[in-house]
């Protein structure tokens, strides 16, 4: 009778060459996480970390975005960190995840891959389940390309990073 749309999660997936080694990219992912998400990320509006200390497996943040004109207020725990090669991380009560991946093409370049799921529409949203997955993979496609822009022209990656 009504089409409330399937239950299968939205999986938006990008990816792009950037002009810098792996190391340098993490660096600017990982590392500056809390300092340059927003830069990437023009929607979320506030940022913080709610865990002491550097950003490593377990860090909890909150985050406050603006999709499409819509607030959202989210906690979300950092639940890959592979230095130089994964960083992800998972909705505490929200069902999302984000993994950024990256891989050595050569000593200069890395493939970024981003990878943003969102497990499960919520009921009233799924008769526009056809524009959602169009805007998240619009939203992935963008991601990469501000990473990609970022990350080439930023004089804060540092040619030596500090090691924990």
């Amino acid at each position: 009778m009504f089409n409330l749309g399937s239950k299968e999660p939205v999986i938006a997936k990008a990816r792009t060459l950037i002009e810098r080694p792996p190391a340098d990219i993490f660096r600017y992912l990982g590392d500056g996480f809390f300092e340059n998400y927003p830069k990437w990320s023009p929607e979320v509006i506030e940022l913080e970390c709610i865990t002491d200390g550097p950003v490593k497996l377990g860090t909890i943040a909150r985050q406050v975005r603006i999709d499409q004109g819509r607030r959202s207020e989210t906690k979300f725990t950092i639940n890959i960190y592979e230095r130089d090669k994964r960083l992800g991380f998972v909705g505490v009560s929200d069902p999302f995840l984000c993994i950024y991946e990256l891989r050595e093409i050569n000593s200069g370049t890395a493939e970024l891959i981003f990878t943003f799921e969102l497990s499960e529409i919520q009921l009233f949203m799924r008769p526009f389940e056809k524009l959602i997955r169009v805007v998240v993979q619009e939203g992935a496609e963008r991601t990469v390309r501000n990473l990609k822009q970022l990350t080439e022209a930023s004089k804060a990656v540092s040619p030596n990073p500090p090691r924990p």
